[in-house]
């Protein structure tokens, strides 16, 4: 695969791999040099909550959310 630098000094990642490794807007990265020719590219962390949606979901029990109860007091002044 191959992409190309913008004028604004961007690299678009093709989609394959944003898919492959589920990269999402707003994933950090560490740029490291290795020579004049290798630039190494390395997701810093996994974004957070990486499939507690889909281990929640995958739930046996029902579950829901019970309400609220609601707080009528004055709000603080500051």
């Amino acid at each position: 695969m191959t992409t190309i630098l913008s004028q604004k000094g961007q690299i678009v990642l093709p989609s394959a791999v944003r898919e492959m490794l589920r990269l999402q807007p707003g994933d950090d990265f560490e740029v490291t040099v290795e020579d004049d020719e290798t630039i190494s590219l390395r997701r810093i962390a996994r974004p957070a909550n990486q499939g507690l949606v889909d281990l929640l979901l995958s739930c046996p029990a029902a579950f829901e959310v019970p309400p609220r109860e609601r707080d009528d007091s004055p709000a603080l002044r500051l």
